[in-house]
């Protein structure tokens, strides 16, 4: 960062110590002006004159009010302009306070509109010029008085310049932020489009494939011990039907990675085989964790498994994370008839409470993924406080498969409905 930038930066920050500044330098011009005598009877353009009482104190006060301009502009030029008019009638053409009202104009013309700027400045030139000309010794004409016009007309015009290009600045930046909101939603606009659009292709992929594959095992079934060649002929469809679904399903898979793109896990995914390292993982946490387990008997669906370890996971970081500091975890795993049923209990007096409700605090993506996952598998899943304290997340998944087709009707060969 340049020195002329760090400037810029801490005249942005300090807007009164720059006023100041300008103040300053302004009664130090005012001051020396004083000085000046363009007109004097001997031909010297200066004089060892000191100024009188009274236009050094307007000076000062003029000033002054130069400090507070951006605070209340309006203010200001009605000041420095009625200070300019005094010593205009007191002390002859030569009145440096003029320059803060100068000063002054400039300033409301940068802060107001184009009509209100050129309204206030005809006003401040008419009444200066005309009364430097009314009251001063020197011709209407004289430079001097022609030169206030001129000054107060160029601050008004630069006033309104800065201003000009200050908005237009803005709205140059306005519309370069509305065109990147534009571009990010209708980034993600497309995005959800193609995600739509792949969800519909992977539906209808799936759908009769596996509706073929169906048919195919059923009509197989019907003629195994009858008709061991048509057999043989359903499941050479079942074959190339699955066949045929794998090869759509990696095609519509692989529109979705790119180049670069990290390789797909090759380790099994995880399940209630691996609760135990899952509880153990917490526990040297620092978390507490009983477990409870009556769902012996044959292994549930890859789906189920899933959904149960990633439901007990997601509970028991939850309970880490909100419960407190002493708080204890309970998990059930339990098979009640065709479904499995999932319990994780704490007793903390931390605030699962409200961070279930509240996304920002890490609680409430984490329960919506626990209850979508669980209503995609057709179950139910609940989550709330339980009564004298603590948090229960409770889930209910089906693990029961529905049956292979109705054995009571007759396939037809070749035939793609049951």
């Amino acid at each position: 960062m340049t020195n002329f930038e760090r400037c810029r930066g801490w005249a942005r920050t300090h807007p009164l110590a720059v006023d100041a500044i300008l103040a300053a330098a302004a009664l130090v011009c005012m001051v020396i002006g004083s000085f000046a005598e363009p007109y004097s009877e001997r031909g010297s353009t200066w004089n060892m004159h000191a100024p009188g009482v009274l236009s050094l104190t307007l000076m000062f006060l003029a000033a002054a009010a130069l400090v507070f301009r951006r605070r209340t502009p309006w203010t200001v030029l009605a000041t420095t302009s009625a200070f300019s008019l005094v010593e205009l009638v007191t002390s002859g053409p030569r009145a440096p306070v003029v320059m803060c009202a100068v000063i002054a104009l400039y300033t409301v013309a940068a802060s107001t509109n184009r009509p209100t700027t050129w309204r206030i400045g005809l006003v401040t030139m008419t009444g200066l010029t005309g009364v430097a000309m009314l009251a001063g010794p020197l011709p209407w004409y004289a430079q001097e008085n022609l030169g206030i016009f001129a000054w107060t007309g160029m601050a008004a015009a630069a006033g309104d310049a800065v201003r000009s290009r200050r908005a237009f600045i803005d709205a140059i930046r306005e519309r370069a932020e509305r065109a990147e909101r534009t571009r990010e939603e209708e980034a993600r606009r497309r995005v959800a489009e193609e995600r739509l659009r792949i969800a519909r292709d992977l539906h209808d992929v799936v759908a009769h494939h596996i509706a073929l594959v169906n048919v195919q095992a059923g009509v197989a079934a019907h003629v195994m011990d009858k008709r061991p060649d048509q057999a043989k002929e359903a499941l050479a469809h079942v074959r190339d039907a699955s066949r045929s679904a794998l090869g759509e399903l990696r095609a519509t898979v692989g529109l979705l990675r790119q180049t670069g793109d990290p390789e797909a896990p090759t380790e099994p995914a995880p399940g209630l085989g691996r609760l135990d390292d899952l509880v153990d993982t917490f526990r040297h946490a620092g978390l507490p964790v009983d477990v409870v387990r009556g769902d012996a008997g044959p292994t549930p669906p890859a789906a189920v498994d899933l959904a149960a370890y990633r439901i007990i996971q997601e509970a028991l970081t939850n309970v880490q994370k909100h419960a407190g500091e002493h708080a204890k975890a309970e998990v059930s795993v339990v098979r009640v008839g065709p479904n499995l049923e999932i319990t994780v209990l704490d007793d903390g007096a931390g605030d699962d409470a409200q961070a279930a409700d509240d996304p920002d605090r890490g609680g409430g993506h984490g329960l919506l993924g626990m209850r979508e996952r669980v209503s995609a598998l057709g179950g139910r899943c609940s989550a709330g406080p339980r009564y004298g304290g603590g948090f229960r997340v409770h889930a209910i998944l089906p693990v029961a498969t529905a049956k292979q087709g109705d054995r009571g009707n007759s396939p037809v060969k070749g035939g793609t409905s049951a």
